[in-house]
């Protein structure tokens, strides 16, 4: 087993624990420690992003099916908005998978270095959309529901930076909209995952161990650990101070952000 192998349940930890204490996404953290974990293992630079991000998405499955159980134990799901959108959600994560697999691994670096930036720059100042309208109709649902899956499936994450906003945005109560993103995130995963999977099949010069866009050695360490982790993330968020917390890791992510833009 290389010993790069080793890191992969760390760093699924590490997800766990942020995505428990912060609530935020890890695939804003595993999708960059994977890429330089691959570039370590002296994978292709053609495919390490797509890699990166395919694996990532596949590692969300499992977390989001735990998350999915404790906020519905809370009831707080809200399963007639789910039902609207996660059609919509499900073909934009694979319209997504299939735009990745057309870039070039420099421009998916590019583009997630933005989103990174854009994501710190929402942690450090608080920006929040004003409640100020109520849900769209059919179309309206399915043109955000694509824009989330979409957006998400391409950098590799659940969609929660995405759709929690939206909700919050149409007057859904925060406790609510949480609940029913994470919710989300499991059609974003599954059908992203298999997006990648499936775009990845022909593609040469792949690692060892993996199956089209997904390397297994890293999915499996992350999920296991990840999931495991998530509950003390959230235990010590009613003990630590999370608003400082938040601004601590904007800065990390924009630092991440920078570098993928730069280097």
């Amino acid at each position: 087993m290389p010993e790069s192998w080793l890191l992969y349940p760390l760093l699924g930890a590490l997800a766990g624990s942020l995505a428990g204490l912060l609530g935020v996404g890890g695939g804003l953290i595993i999708v960059p420690v994977l890429a330089w974990s691959f570039v370590s293992l002296e994978m292709s630079s053609a495919h390490i992003m797509h890699l990166a991000i395919g694996t990532s998405l596949a590692t969300i499955v499992m977390t989001s099916l735990a998350s999915i159980r404790a906020h519905h134990r809370r009831g707080a799901v809200r399963w007639e908005l789910f039902r609207r959108l996660w059609p919509a959600i499900a073909i934009g994560a694979l319209v997504g998978a299939a735009i990745a697999d057309a870039l070039q691994s420099q421009w998916l670096r590019r583009f997630f270095g933005v989103f990174e930036l854009m994501v710190a720059a929402q942690m450090a100042f608080g920006f929040k959309p004003s409640t100020h309208r109520e849900l769209p109709g059919i179309a309206g649902m399915g043109v955000a529901g694509g824009i989330i899956g979409s957006v998400s499936a391409i950098v590799g994450i659940g969609g929660g930076t995405l759709t929690v906003p939206f909700l919050s945005w149409c007057n859904v109560a925060m406790r609510e909209a949480v609940a029913t993103s994470a919710a989300c995130g499991l059609p974003i995963a599954v059908a992203g995952a298999i997006g990648f999977l499936l775009t990845g099949l022909d593609a040469g010069g792949l690692p060892p161990y993996s199956s089209g866009y997904l390397y297994w050695p890293a999915l499996i360490g992350i999920a296991v650990t990840s999931v495991l982790f998530a509950p003390l993330g959230a235990a010590l968020a009613h003990r630590l101070p999370a608003a400082g917390l938040r601004r601590i890791f904007a800065l990390l992510l924009a630092g991440i952000g920078l570098q993928f833009l730069l280097g």
